[in-house]
């Protein structure tokens, strides 16, 4: 699975520069699950996705505050499509019986994009684990989407061109994997493995969309990261999030480098909507790589080894039971 995608090349600079974040195609008809899109950069990527139009289901551990998110949407969108389904990915075994709920009691047919945004980052210094007894940030972050797109994959390819966002980090571009210690075990330290974790999310991404062109899949993989995405730089959204005055015009320097996270949902936006986009492309800020309108970057080099991909597929599959390879079935 070593090839790369014929898909992966820049879209022309004449769409890389007509694109408005603010003014977005309509996208009517369409249906898009945001995983962890009750808060953070996943609540702005479903509030933008609601504006076009799309039905937009967030997936969330926690449905009050789903309820919550939810509302925010809908006092902003008026008419919003916008609905919810209780997804941990944190439990591998419960993930099923979400699709199931997706597909049979919100009456979704076809899946027109899922963005892989959920996750969990810890600060704390003793590691914590799920459920499964995976490391809770590798766990949660890759695993459970790892698991997840398996159970998705006849709703995507139900649908005419799909898409599988996947949002990584910018924290991701300075570490590597350790493929004998996946799971921290040996050397565990809260902000390496997170940006482990966001990073073989992004491998992932990755090796998907070589494995969905070997088998002729009309579904396509993008990976996208935020940049620098601070909760001091975003918008007010109570009660899902407030930012005070004062938080507001500390931060006001930072803003020269970096976003808030209303910015930082732009390149998953992009991802989901544009029809420039091609699977196996990394999009990001176009500053630096830490702020600004999304576009294509060039897939950064540790993240371009198809081999270690191929190796935490092989990995993945083994710690999960579970194989989301489109060729495998």
């Amino acid at each position: 699975m070593s090839s790369a995608s014929p898909t992966s090349a820049a879209p022309p600079a004449s769409a890389v520069s007509s694109w408005n974040v603010r003014r977005l195609p309509g996208a009517r008809g369409r249906v898009v699950l945001v995983t962890g899109g009750n808060a953070g950069i996943g609540y702005f990527v479903a509030e933008q996705l609601s504006a076009t139009g799309a039905t937009v289901v967030l997936g969330s551990r926690d449905p009050a505050r789903a309820e919550l998110a939810m509302a925010s949407i809908r006092a902003r969108v008026p008419g919003s499509r916008v609905r919810a389904v209780r997804m941990d990915l944190a439990d591998l075994s419960s993930l099923p019986a979400a699709v199931e709920a997706l597909a049979r009691v919100l009456v979704i047919e076809r899946l027109d994009a899922v963005v892989h945004n959920a996750g969990v980052a810890r600060d704390e210094p003793t590691r914590a684990e799920t459920g499964d007894g995976h490391e809770l940030m590798f766990g949660t972050n890759h695993l459970g989407h790892f698991a997840l797109t398996r159970w998705l994959m006849p709703l995507l390819s139900a649908a005419p061109a799909a898409r599988v966002v996947t949002v990584g980090s910018f924290a991701a571009k300075s570490e590597r994997l350790d493929l004998g210690d996946l799971q921290s075990r040996k050397d565990y330290r809260p902000g390496p493995a997170y940006g482990r974790s966001k990073l073989a999310q992004m491998y992932f991404g990755m090796e998907l969309d070589r494995r969905l062109r070997t088998a002729r899949s009309t579904v396509a993989s993008v990976v996208v990261h935020p940049g620098g995405a601070l909760d001091s730089l975003t918008p007010s959204r109570p009660p899902l999030h407030v930012r005070t005055t004062g938080a507001a015009l500390r931060a006001a320097p930072a803003a020269l480098l970096v976003q808030g996270k209303r910015a930082g949902a732009w390149s998953a936006v992009r991802a989901v909507l544009d029809p420039d986009v091609r699977g196996g492309q990394l999009w990001g800020p176009r500053v630096f790589g830490l702020r600004g309108e999304p576009r294509p970057e060039r897939v950064w080099k540790h993240l371009a080894d198809a081999s270690v991909a191929a190796r935490l597929w092989d990995a993945s599959r083994d710690l999960t039971g579970i194989d989301p390879d489109p060729g495998a079935r």
